[in-house]
């Protein structure tokens, strides 16, 4: 795949670019009096076909100014639903659509930014079985993803399929965006071969991001599909380019094709693989097993007033959000030093947000000879859900 697309290739062999309405000439005007654009230009970006993989922080400014560029055929995966801590960035949502599936909200906001464009929803969840097909139905794909099994299997089927992969990822207060599996440039797999540990790199959820900068690289991507649509400017092929928010710097280093890439260098990768098990998702365990205990049975627990202690592993910003009565908070940077405080005599019950981190402080115990530890499955998130549905989630 080159580093730009010819559109017409979207269609059956031998059609010509689709003509423009006289409602998008005056539309698109402003793009059309650029000679870099023009009607041409304009025709190409309606008949141009982009996946965006996630409807969320980078989906959400990527599909709105897609949208309104006129790109003609905009398909987007998704199968959350919104929810209220997705607002402070997820702007193709609003207020009255938490609780609504993304496509149904996506869909009915990008119609009203253009409905000269045709939004194709897919209400699945991406996976070995059925991206392949997904995505040669595209022209390029834009990567909004927020996980790395999920960024692999994209990235490793725009490799098979010769589709273009517009990246983007995103922690706390630093961004990345580049364009990865075209026949001039590099892969993802050039300069990240494998994922990092699980758990080695806090999510959104967990680490927490700046608002606006999802935005900000969002628009980078956007930026770089019409680009490549149009077959102009310098798209980051064999670049990198690396957002810092707080210091309001961009910078970009130049990333070359490895040789020994399985996926572009030496072509050992033929196929998609599991996903999960290539991240360490689901690992069979090689340490001893963690003990667990649902929500409701903790609220059983409490309620008989049974000799247990209970602690919190989260931090104090989180702990002010959101709280189990009766909770000892003991931030899991600090639990180490909170161990010898402990009674190994005395049952210990411990939570998180989600049951993960509590999942390390069980075995930080197991390693130092307690015996009588449980883990709160799905942590204070489904302990909302299951006991207390007052209780904040965030």
């Amino acid at each position: 795949m080159s580093a730009t697309l010819d559109p017409t290739t979207a269609t059956s062999e031998g059609d010509t670019l689709p003509e423009l309405t006289r409602d998008e000439l005056v539309r698109y005007s402003r793009h059309v009096l650029l000679p870099e654009v023009g009607v041409e230009g304009q025709r190409k970006l309606k008949a141009a076909r982009v996946l965006l993989v996630g409807a969320g922080g980078l989906g959400s400014p990527a599909a709105l100014y897609l949208a309104a560029a006129g790109v003609g055929t905009l398909g987007i995966v998704d199968f959350d639903r919104v929810d209220i801590t997705n607002l402070h960035r997820q702007l193709l949502h609003g207020t009255s659509d938490v609780g609504r599936t993304k496509l149904a909200s996506a869909v009915d906001r990008l119609r009203e930014v253009n409905p000269h464009v045709t939004v194709e929803p897919h209400d699945i969840r991406l996976s070995s079985a059925n991206a392949l097909e997904l995505i040669r139905q595209y022209d390029l794909v834009v990567d909004g993803t927020d996980n790395f099994q999920t960024r692999y299997l994209v990235h490793d089927a725009c490799v098979l399929t010769g589709r273009p992969n517009v990246y983007g990822s995103i922690f706390r207060f630093d961004g990345q965006v580049s364009v990865f599996c075209t026949a001039e440039g590099p892969c993802y797999r050039c300069i990240y071969r494998e994922p990092p540990p699980p758990g080695m790199v806090p999510s959104c959820a967990e680490g927490g991001v700046l608002g606006i900068l999802p935005g900000i690289v969002g628009i980078l991507q956007a930026t770089e599909a019409i680009k490549l649509i149009l077959g102009i400017g310098e798209p980051l092929i064999g670049r990198l380019n690396l957002v810092d928010a707080l210091g309001a710097r961009q910078r970009t280093v130049k990333i070359k094709r490895d040789p020994s890439c399985p996926a572009c260098g030496t072509r050992e990768l033929q196929a998609l693989v599991d996903y999960d098990a290539f991240c360490g998702i689901g690992a069979a365990p090689t340490e001893a097993p963690v003990l667990e205990i649902t929500p409701t049975e903790l609220a059983a627990k409490l309620a008989r007033r049974d000799d247990f202690v209970l602690l919190d592993v989260r931090d104090p910003h989180e702990y002010a959000i959101a709280s189990i009565p009766g909770a000892r908070l003991v931030p899991l940077g600090t639990f180490g030093d909170a161990i010898s405080s402990l009674d190994r005599a005395t049952d210990i019950v411990i939570h998180c947000r989600s049951g993960a981190r509590s999942a390390k402080a069980v075995r930080q115990l197991q390693a130092a000879g307690f015996t009588r530890v449980w883990n709160v499955v799905g942590g204070i998130l489904r302990w909302a859900d299951d006991v207390d549905p007052s209780v904040a989630k965030y």
